[in-house]
């Protein structure tokens, strides 16, 4: 485990989840190609809601749906992890926003995003659930890869507990809306939640014409190795243990805390 080879890659989403499904599964390709151990991709990749938000619910699918079991196909036969954000339908009639992890044609692990974004004008839970539970941790590749989705990076606490979970890499899938500062909002967070964490970051934003892209990969002392500009593509880097573990004994955070983090919800 002594390296984790990354790629982060973004795009503009389509409504039609079939057209999506394709660009996923070429970024898949180019990450398989590229012996990529880990490959990130945006949130809510399956299909994209700015002029009818409530749409979501339609065209929310099971895990079970073809969007994700034509993606983890396609992943069938390489040691390549995607993580990548869908929506699937929930009891009530809204839907979860879901990140799934899949591996060797197989759903590995799923997480529920816990933050959803009722913030700066928007109502995320008007149409999503938030989930529940304890934030997911995944082994890929000898390293431990937590999950998180978007809004999530605001709170410092997730991200601490993804790190008391044993995280050394975190996959931070994104639809970063643009606005009035958010674009330094999103530098602060992905670099903040790395820094204080002394964990890699690797943040997926999904471009186009609502969201920002600048897709980063930021090291565990808080330097961004790789970033992206607001056009579709991948960005290449390298997790390194000896890094990571320099990192942790030069900046010793973690263990020099005083405070735990309680992981019950507040709600």
């Amino acid at each position: 485990m002594s390296k984790l080879r990354v790629a982060v890659g973004q795009f503009a989403t389509a409504e039609d989840w079939a057209t999506n499904l394709r660009t996923c599964q070429a970024a898949v390709d180019d990450a398989v190609a590229g012996n990529a151990d880990l490959l990130v991709l945006p949130e809510g990749a399956m299909s994209l809601f700015i002029d009818e938000p409530t749409r979501i619910r339609q065209a929310a699918q099971p895990l079970d749906g073809p969007f994700v079991t034509g993606l983890a196909e396609r992943t069938r036969g390489s040691g390549t992890t995607v993580i990548v954000g869908t929506h699937e339908p929930a009891e009530d009639g809204r839907v979860f926003n879901t990140l799934v992890a899949l591996r060797d044609g197989e759903l590995v692990a799923s997480y529920r995003k816990l933050h959803l974004y009722d913030a700066f004008g928007r109502r995320e839970s008007d149409n999503v659930v938030p989930g529940s539970g304890s934030p997911v941790v995944i082994d890929c590749a000898g390293w431990k890869v937590g999950m998180m989705t978007c809004y999530d990076v605001r709170f410092p606490e997730m991200a601490r507990l993804l790190a008391d979970q044993g995280a050394q890499v975190v996959a931070l899938p994104t639809a970063w809306v643009r606005g009035p500062a958010k674009e330094w909002h999103w530098e602060v967070m992905v670099t903040a939640r790395a820094l204080e964490n002394t964990y890699y970051v690797a943040a997926s934003g999904e471009c186009g014409r609502r969201n920002i892209g600048a897709s980063m990969f930021v090291d565990p002392l808080g330097i961004t190795r790789a970033r992206l500009g607001d056009a579709p593509g991948m960005l290449w880097a390298d997790a390194s243990a000896e890094e990571l573990e320099h990192a942790r004994r030069t900046l010793p955070v973690l263990a020099n805390r005083r405070f735990a983090v309680d992981p019950h919800p507040t709600l």
